[in-house]
């Protein structure tokens, strides 16, 4: 089920960067996020509705610059979509529970899924185990 909440909520909740990249389908700069060369033991959580994303050790080094996991904590956690935006064929990763933009995820990680969820720090919180 989707949680469904208007603008001025989100605009009320979160950060401007966090709600650009959330709400409106933002990406942050490479190298910029709080969370890309971060190793802290732990899970990371949607910004907008605190639903667990991803666990630290599905997290690499991916050398993009942003967040990177080869698997989801849960599948059911996630919605992907196909993303044509910017003359570019993606695919969009999105919380299923609230539709934040997370990111896009890429068939170039490392085993054993082969997948780079290539996640915007702006859009998870992060919880220390």
């Amino acid at each position: 089920m989707t949680l469904n909440k208007d603008n001025d909520y989100w605009r009320n909740k979160l950060s401007e960067e966090s709600y650009r990249v959330t709400r409106e389908s933002g990406t942050e700069s490479p190298f910029t996020g709080k969370y890309w060369d971060f190793d802290e033991s732990g899970i990371y959580n949607c910004i907008c509705c605190n639903t667990q994303l991803f666990e630290s050790d599905t997290k690499f080094d991916a050398g993009c610059g942003w967040p990177s996991f080869f698997i989801p904590m849960e599948e059911s956690s996630i919605e992907e979509v196909d993303d044509t935006s910017h003359g570019m064929s993606r695919t969009e990763v999105k919380c299923k529970n609230c539709d934040a933009h997370l990111g896009h995820v890429f068939n170039d990680g490392p085993e054993p899924t082969g997948l780079r969820y290539c996640i915007n720090s702006a859009s998870i919180d992060f919880d220390k185990k």
